[in-house]
């Protein structure tokens, strides 16, 4: 299995933000996205998750096959963290909640509602489902917002875990991980054009 981007070219309302972006990831692989805010991560992430649709270009895996976390950590607050877990596992008919608990070092958190977590806490949480769902893409958004230090190494620990298990990470992050292995893309030279003033009214429609 592998998934190969080709030519991708995306928009954030109405306006091209980046062209012809172009990468394979393969079994047991990593790939980190950088360059600077707005540069269009978010909007590209969202597009090889089938979130929205592309300009152009091509995404040669079926979407079933990813999980995506944006910077919601799509957790229902009166739930404890077991059952938000559950409810995930029986989302995706999965067996995997005590791996997510172990994974992100919520056991001892597993009957308080999630409501009453920490910022960091339901961090943790919400990127346990990315465990609990079996896919094997990750397709994570800035995954370590409110994380310290030691969560950060405890998310790339489950990254690892993952791949070995010959799994596929694509993640937007400003910040190091500490996944050497990871490849790195830079977005920069990929951004869109700025339309000429002839075009201007056409982007917006």
């Amino acid at each position: 299995m592998e998934l190969k981007v080709t030519d991708l070219s995306v928009a954030r309302g109405g306006v091209p933000v980046l062209e012809g972006v172009s990468f394979t990831l393969r079994a047991g692989e990593a790939l980190v996205l950088r360059g600077p805010n707005g540069v269009g991560k978010t909007t590209l992430l969202r597009s090889v998750a089938g979130l929205q649709p592309p300009l152009s270009g091509q995404v040669g895996l079926d979407r079933e096959s990813m999980a995506y976390a944006g910077h919601a950590d799509g957790i229902k607050a009166t739930l404890s963290v077991r059952e938000n877990l559950d409810f995930w596992a029986d989302v995706f008919a999965t067996d995997r909640v005590g791996k997510a608990l172990a994974a992100f070092e919520l056991d001892g958190l597993a009957d308080r509602h999630a409501g009453n977590l920490s910022a960091g806490q339901k961090r943790r949480l919400g990127l346990a489902r990315m465990v609990v769902t079996g896919r094997p893409v990750w397709v994570l958004d800035e995954p370590t917002v409110s994380l310290d230090v030691d969560a950060v190494a405890m998310f790339a620990w489950a990254v690892r875990a993952h791949l070995r298990d010959g799994g596929m990470a694509l993640i937007a992050t400003h910040i190091d991980l500490g996944l050497d292995e990871a490849r790195v893309l830079n977005l920069g030279p990929f951004r869109a054009r700025a339309p000429e003033p002839d075009d201007f009214d056409g982007a917006f429609l």
